[in-house]
Order: C-alpha cells, then sequence, then structure tokens
C-alpha cells in the first residue's frame, strides 16, 4: 500500500501539472473571431483536395465546397489519386449542378519516398498556379457555405501563414461517442493549441482536414516535397511552415452549420476506428521502442493509477490511497468535461475516460507490432 501510495501521489501531481502547466490543452474555446474585419483585398484562393475512391463520401462534402460564398476569386481542384470507384466521374457530376469552377485531374504514378495524399497534394498545388493562398481539404470534410471566407478573414486579420481548424468528427454510433472525442483531447495534450499559436514557439500542429495555407510560406518551407513522406502530414506541414518563420493558428471547428468543418467519414464498431488510430500511432513516436516503452508507462500512469487507486482503496479500507485516487481521477474528468460539452455528450461520458485511455494505449502498442510486421500506416491499398 505504501508504494501504490506514492505512485497514487505522483499520478495526481502530474494531473495538477497537466491542468495548469500544459497550455491549458482542456479548453475548447479558441475559436476563428466572429466578428472578424473584412480584407480590403480578398486573395484569389486555389481548393485542393486530393481524393482516393472517395466516391461514397463526396455527395456529402463536394457540393459544399462547390457552394462557398467566397467574395473573391476561387476554384476547386479535386485530385483523383488512381482511384477503382469512379471518383472523378462522381465529382464531375456533383460540379455540374453549378458553384466555384472544378478541375478534376490525376497525378502521374505515385514515386518512391512519397505518401500518396502528399504527391496528390503537390500535383494540386503546380495545378493552382499562382494562387495566393492554397485550400488545402481532405475528400471527407464537408464544409458551411462561409468556411472559406472565415478562414480567409482570419488569415489576412492576424496575418496569418497557416490557419487550420480542426474539423468536428462524426459522434453518431456508441463507438464514435467513446473514442472521437479523446481523440481531439490527446491530439490537443501532445499540441496544446495555445502553444502552436505562439509565434516562435517550438510546437507546432495544424489538422489536414482543413488548412489555408499562404503559396509564397508553402515555397519558402520548401514546398510540399520536404513533408513527402510524412504520415503525419498535417504537423509536419505546420512545423515547416513555422520553422522557415511562418505564423500559424489552430483551433476547433464552429458548432455554427454556416462556417461549420465536419468530417462525414463514418466509422461503424470499434475496428475502423481502432485502424484510424493505430495507422499513425507508432509514427507519432518516431518508430522508437523506447518512447513507446515511455508511452505505455505514462499514459497507465496518468489515466490508470487514479481509478485503479480509488478501487484498491476502497476494497481495501486505505483512505490515503483512496483520497488520492479520487483527487486523480476527478481533476482528470474536469479537464475532460469541456470536450465533452463540445461533442454535445452527458457530462458523466467524462468519467470514462480512463477506459478510453486503456483503448488508445491497447491502439499504440498495436500500431508498432504493425509497424514491424511491415503493415504500417496502411491507406487505401497503400502501406508505408
Amino acid at each position: 500500500m505504501t508504494l501504490l501510495l506514492w505512485v497514487t501521489g505522483l499520478s495526481l501531481l502530474c494531473w495538477l501539472w497537466l491542468a495548469v502547466g500544459q497550455g491549458f490543452f482542456w479548453r475548447t474555446d479558441l475559436r476563428l473571431p466572429p466578428n472578424r474585419p473584412e480584407p480590403g483585398h480578398w486573395p484569389e484562393v486555389a481548393v485542393v483536395v486530393p481524393a482516393r475512391d472517395e466516391a461514397e463520401v463526396l455527395p456529402l462534402s463536394l457540393p459544399g465546397l462547390l457552394a462557398q460564398k467566397y467574395p473573391g476569386r476561387a476554384r476547386v481542384i479535386l485530385v483523383d489519386d488512381h482511384s477503382s470507384d469512379g471518383t472523378a466521374e462522381v465529382a464531375r457530376r456533383l460540379a455540374a449542378g453549378g458553384g466555384l469552377p472544378l478541375t478534376v485531374s490525376t497525378p502521374p504514378p505515385l514515386p518512391a519516398g512519397w505518401t500518396g495524399k502528399l504527391w496528390a497534394v503537390r500535383h494540386g498545388v503546380e495545378l493552382a498556379g499562382q494562387a495566393e493562398l492554397l485550400f488545402l481539404t481532405d475528400a471527407d470534410i464537408a464544409h458551411g457555405p462561409d468556411t472559406l471566407a472565415a478562414l480567409v478573414a482570419g488569415a489576412e486579420a492576424g496575418r496569418l501563414d497557416l490557419v487550420s481548424q480542426m474539423a468536428r468528427l462524426r459522434t453518431d454510433t456508441a463507438w464514435e461517442r467513446l473514442i472521437v472525442p479523446a481523440f481531439v483531447y490527446f491530439f490537443a495534450q501532445l499540441y496544446p493549441f495555445r502553444w502552436s499559436n505562439r509565434p516562435g514557439g517550438r510546437t507546432a500542429a495544424a489538422a489536414g482536414g482543413c488548412s489555408l495555407v499562404r503559396r509564397t510560406a508553402l515555397e519558402r518551407a520548401g514546398g510540399v516535397e520536404v513533408i513527402r513522406g510524412a504520415v503525419i502530414d498535417d504537423v509536419s506541414l505546420a512545423r515547416a511552415v513555422k520553422r522557415t518563420g511562418g505564423r500559424t493558428w489552430l483551433g476547433l471547428a464552429e458548432r455554427d452549420p454556416e462556417s461549420t468543418v465536419l468530417s462525414v467519414r463514418p466509422y461503424v464498431g470499434l475496428g475502423p476506428l481502432w485502424r484510424m488510430v493505430s495507422r499513425s500511432a507508432y509514427a507519432q513516436l518516431r518508430h522508437s521502442p523506447l518512447l513507446l516503452l515511455g508511452t505505455v508507462l505514462g499514459l497507465s500512469l496518468i489515466y490508470l493509477v487514479p481509478p485503479a487507486a480509488a478501487l484498491a482503496g476502497a476494497v481495501t479500507g486505505g483512505p490515503a490511497v483512496l483520497a488520492l485516487g479520487l483527487a486523480g481521477w476527478a481533476v482528470m474528468t474536469g479537464t475532460y468535461l469541456p470536450m465533452t460539452r463540445y461533442y454535445g455528450r452527458s457530462p458523466l461520458a467524462a468519467l470514462l475516460l480512463p477506459f478510453t485511455a486503456l483503448l488508445y494505449l491497447l491502439m499504440t502498442v498495436d500500431s508498432a507490432v504493425q509497424h514491424y510486421r511491415g503493415r504500417g500506416a496502411a491507406w487505401k491499398g497503400r502501406t508505408y
């Protein structure tokens, strides 16, 4: 019990530090300012959408992009990454209804050293010509009609080189409601948005589904080529832009349907969600067994010890262990409540964070196992 007491006390100290010393990562108030001044000049924007076998989700996402109410000049470039399901045909059919001009193009065969998505993005950037701003978004992201104008106004008002919004992910199924809010919570814990938005700070992050970048900033950073093999391409892009003096901003998407950014890709059951996380988890740890061990120990200490200690204290009659365990669990729950509110979940759902963290721990270990079995970062028939 003495050892458990010390470990539980250490876990509580970790939570107290995380709550106040990790950039207030748990807060969900970082959004684009609601009263943005309109730019005196609306720059030309090219919207680049890499798409591989996305015929099923395009009817839910592409019409919103084509219907953007942007006061300046804008066009959409959909890069069909050698799809086998008629993605290009679906895109052209959807564009027949009007809206922003749409270009559908297929890149050359994928060369060695590139991920498919970034090779497609590079092709789209080339087709964008001299457009001042590049709006990089995914084929499974739906946008409200004011999204593009809001991003551009935010970039111009803040003189930012990269503006990114974390899309609201689907929470329609029970597993999505359990896993998805924690996904955003853990991402913010790894990359506190306030630290990322600090000019000159070491932390840099973006959300790949909704990133507006200045063409000059991308060129100064070395172009898409500089991140060509990155599996976690959004964070890599933000680092490249920030490393070369660019100013970046990352926040959560609005709930307002006019300017929302919403993921429409369904994750039915635990399996697809598991693969979504495990696909890139070990890459996040730079494929280091030492970092993997540290992550497993850290997740266990921070997320699993408090409820386990509370249970042990209640069963054995150890009041100190019980009190410390409950205190750590309470701080953990308190930091998770803003995210559960953001996703419209019951406050009681925050109590399940230790169980969700255990699932993420297992997904991370599985990510390492798949990497060493030669199946790491598998996506749409490709493995990196």
